[in-house]
């Protein structure tokens, strides 16, 4: 089963068509899943998640009745805990819901702190099996994570760039096919090579590592700089 996941960051993030993707996601059979105020946000698109997950403490009153009573699934957080409601909802759709593919939206922006939680939260030892089955999208980028192995790593329609983000330390990290490749790398820092692009022709670029994770961002100006 594939799922999306609705998290709490601000509107201006989201990709332009979510509701649309949103829609077309459920009527195909995905998991819909609200992280938060990402359930309340659901409900007003008209949508029902299938799942929430959170302590709800940016909801007042009448909102959570709201959400209460039409999600059939609610897994209650507190505020005071070890990991934060994007984590729990990680485990929980990948345990509970056995996921094949989970992409996450409304993850950036806003708070920092809560940005870079949901950015790295699959680090999370209990979480970072999953990783590859993870996407996180936002209006401007596209992310997608990648444990040791070797892959052909597709190119996304209306992203011009790509970069690759060491997360851990790695070893023998590569890249081929691209417009700027990497000879084997080994890393013990977090280090982004980026501004890379696909070679015209080419459907995919080549990525391997023997140890570590990495993040593929996919990118693209909101500004046409011919234009400026």
């Amino acid at each position: 089963m594939d799922a999306c996941a609705l998290l709490g960051g601000p509107k201006e993030n989201w990709p332009a068509d979510l509701k649309e993707r949103l829609a077309a996601a459920k009527a195909a059979g995905q998991l819909l899943i609200g992280v938060d105020r990402g359930a309340l946000f659901m409900l007003e698109m008209g949508l029902a998640p299938d799942l929430a997950v959170g302590d709800f403490d940016s909801l007042k009153p009448h909102e959570l009745s709201w959400v209460e009573g039409v999600v059939p699934d609610i897994r209650y957080s507190v505020p005071k805990k070890d990991w934060t409601d994007s984590e729990l909802m990680l485990g929980i759709a990948f345990e509970d819901y056995q996921l094949d593919r989970l992409k996450l939206y409304g993850a950036t922006g806003g708070r920092m702190d809560h940005s870079l939680i949901n950015l790295f939260g699959i680090l999370n030892p209990d979480l970072r099996p999953y990783a590859n089955q993870v996407s996180l999208e936002d209006k401007q980028n596209l992310i997608i994570y990648r444990n040791a192995g070797s892959y052909a790593i597709p190119q996304e329609e209306d992203y011009a760039y790509f970069g690759v983000t060491c997360l851990t330390p790695v070893r023998q990290l590569t890249i081929r096919d691209a417009l700027y490749e990497l000879a084997p790398y080994d890393g013990d820092y977090l280090r982004s090579f980026t501004s890379n692009e696909f070679l015209p022709g080419k459907a995919d670029f080549k990525l391997s590592l023997a140890s570590g994770a990495v993040a593929v961002v996919y990118s693209k100006d909101l500004i046409r700089f011919d234009q400026v």
